[in-house]
Order: C-alpha cells, then structure tokens, then sequence
C-alpha cells in the first residue's frame, strides 16, 4: 500500500541573508551619520569674545583698619569724695558746655566751708587787735615812755596776725573750690557716653572708673596704622621732603563704616605718630572726619582708603582671567586666531579690574569670556569688544 507524502519546499539561501544585510548596512549608516555629527562641533573653532588691550587712567586705593574717636573724649571724674546726689544727664544725651551733669552730695563741704570762713573771722579779728596794740605802743615808744622792744613785738604779733588771716583765706578758697566741685559740669559741649554709677553711688578721686566719657564729635579722628613696608612704600609714592610734606601731598581720605557703606564726607590725613610701635612694628597715622550731622560716634571702626591715581596703566576684566597654581593667566590670542596662556603679575584692582604692568602690552588680544572651555593652542572665531563699555563698568 501506497503512502501519500507531502511535497517539501525547495531551499534557497539567499532569501535568508538579503534582510540581514540591509539590516547590517542600515546600522552601519546610523552609526557613521552619529559620529560624523558629533565630532563636527569640536572640530570646528569657537565664536569667543575678544578685547584689545590699551592704556588706561585707573584708580586704586590703599585699605587700612581705622578706629574712630572723638577730638576731644574726656573721661569726667569726681575731684571730691561723696554719695553721688543726682545725676542730671542720660546716656547718648547732647549737652552744651558748662551744663551740669552730676552732684555730689555737698553736706560736709559746705560746713567746712562754714568753719573755715569762722577760722578766718577769729583771724581778722586777732588782726585788728594787734594793729590796735600797735598803734598804741607807737607814739610812747616815740615820746620814750617805753622801750623800742615792746614795739617790736607789738609790730610781730600784728605780722603774724596778718599771716592767720591770709591762711584763713586760703582755706576758706580751698573749701570753696572743693564745695564747687561737688557740681561735675561739662567741659566741653559734647555726647555723653557710659553712666556706670548711680544716685546714691560713693565716688572720689580713686574711683577707677569714670563718673563718663564726653566725646566733643563735630571732628571725628580716625587712627589707623601702617606696616613698616607700607610707610617706606609711602615715603617712596608720595612727592615731597619732609613726612610734613608728604601728608600734606596726600588726596582726601574715604572712609569705609563697618557695613561696607563709604562715608558721605571725606577726610584729611593730618599726623603722623613719632615712631614705629615695637609690638605690632606699625606706625599710626590720624585722618580727620568732619561730623556735624553727629553720625559718626567714638568707638566706632571702620576702613581708611587711601586712593592712587595711576595714569597709564593696562586693565584686565578679572572675569578674563583664570587662576592656577596661585597665578593669575589670560588666554592671549596669538598668530592664526589661536590662543596661549600667559600669566600676569598683577599691580593693584580697581573696581573689576585688575591693573597688569607686564605680562601683557597695548595692544594686545585677550579671550574676554568663555575660558572654561578652551586650551592653549586652541584655534577661535574672535569677536571683538569694545573696551569703552567695559570701563564704564569699573568701579573706579
């Protein structure tokens, strides 16, 4: 018997492998198309921003901690002994010259004052007796009724009466002026500061501290020091013969407060201190403040700045800058458009700028932004920048 078997299709190879091929090149394409789009941008050169440097007039200034008195700040002490009785003033309060400020209390003042001017009465007295004796004795002596040596002590007792009453007088002076100082008033028209004591407080002359400090601040002082290279720096920069003369070259002073806020009214610096300090090696100069508005107090600090005009000087934008190493480098742009880093000592900051004295030279291209992304010999598109805008910028 006869089976009946189905037919078998015939194969053929090459219908498999067309559709992997195509899938093969297919993939090979995207790929190629991939890269080829990815290293286009990396090859091809940067649009950066560049400056050309030029010579510049710049200002930089010198910064040195300041403290802040008052011309006159005079510490009010008691000159008697006693209870403190009233105190007339308050903290921070205004007060005009010659305004009473404390009293103390003036009991036993005012009876030594009472027995002293009784001591000079009973002195008086004894003078005018002697004197009476003495114009009694004089025409006997005279007439030879008595000897010359009666008169003589006659006219002795009358000189040591004088003498009781001329000491009377001066205690009786003494007790008035110790009476006086039992009222403290201001020498000075000025801003009181301090009151550590109240009413009923036992003050004297050994008191160790102050009854207060009157500070008088229409002018304030403001002392601040300079290292012994500073000051040769100075005698060096500044014109003139003598240190007198050099500090009278100087331009007005800033003042910089402890915010960071400047000073609306600028200063003068006026001394210089006689030597160097032999703790910290600093020598201490003095810049006066007018202050009629009252706003700046004793005890306050700040910052003295001291400007330096410099009239032909390169400015670099610190932000065309980058540090390495604890150096300062500028990305240069060299022949063919392309870039090399230079390092730039640098000579002071005005504002955003740094002031370069070599390094660079007028004339010069730098890469004024973008830096993060270049190398040296790195090939770039440059831009340029007007350095007029840029120096409106600086905070001269």
């Amino acid at each position: 018997m006869n089976s009946i078997l189905p037919t078998q299709a015939k194969y053929n190879p090459v219908r498999y492998l067309l559709p992997l091929v195509g899938l093969s090149l297919l993939v090979v394409a995207q790929a190629c198309s991939t890269s080829t789009g990815s290293e286009q941008p990396a090859n091809a050169p940067q649009r950066l921003p560049v400056l050309t440097l030029h010579p510049q007039s710049a200002t930089t200034y010198d910064e040195y901690p300041a403290a802040l008195e008052g011309s006159k700040d005079i510490e009010i002490r008691p000159q008697v002994e006693g209870q403190l009785e009233h105190i007339y003033v308050d903290e921070g309060a205004y007060v005009q010259q010659g305004q009473p400020l404390f009293r103390i209390n003036a009991r036993v003042y005012t009876e030594q004052l009472n027995n002293a001017k009784a001591t000079l009465a009973a002195a008086e007295a004894n003078l005018t007796n002697a004197r009476i004796d003495v114009g009694k004795l004089t025409p006997l002596v005279k007439n030879q009724v008595l000897s010359d040596v009666q008169l003589d002590a006659a006219l002795a007792a009358e000189r040591v009466a004088e003498a009781n009453v001329l000491q009377a007088k001066a205690v009786v002076e003494s007790a008035q002026i110790n009476l006086g100082y039992t009222v403290i008033s201001a020498p000075v028209a000025g801003y009181i500061g301090r009151i550590p004591f109240k009413m009923g407080s036992l003050v004297g002359t050994t008191t160790p501290q102050p009854l207060t400090v009157l500070s008088e601040i229409r002018n304030v002082f403001a002392y601040f020091s300079l290292s012994e290279n500073d000051f040769i720096g100075f005698k060096n920069r500044v014109e003139g013969s003598t240190i007198a003369d050099k500090i009278s070259h100087l331009p007005p002073v800033e003042l910089v407060l402890s915010d960071g806020s400047i000073y609306a009214q600028k200063g003068k610096v006026e001394v210089v201190s006689g030597q160097f300090d032999d703790r910290t090696g600093t020598i201490t100069f003095r810049a006066v403040f007018p202050n009629e508005a009252g706003l700046l107090r004793s005890g306050n600090t700040g910052k003295i700045r001291i400007p330096n005009v410099s009239p032909s000087v390169i400015l670099v934008p610190q932000e065309a800058t980058f540090e390495l190493q604890d150096k300062v480098f500028v990305f240069a742009l060299a022949d063919s458009n392309r870039v090399e880093s230079r390092p730039i000592p640098i000579a002071g900051r005005s504002g955003t700028y740094y002031l370069v004295e070599n390094g660079v030279k007028p004339g010069d291209r730098i890469v004024y932004a973008g830096l993060d992304r270049l190398q040296d010999g790195a090939h770039i598109i440059p831009e340029p920048v007007a350095p007029d805008s840029l120096i409106a910028r600086a905070a001269l």
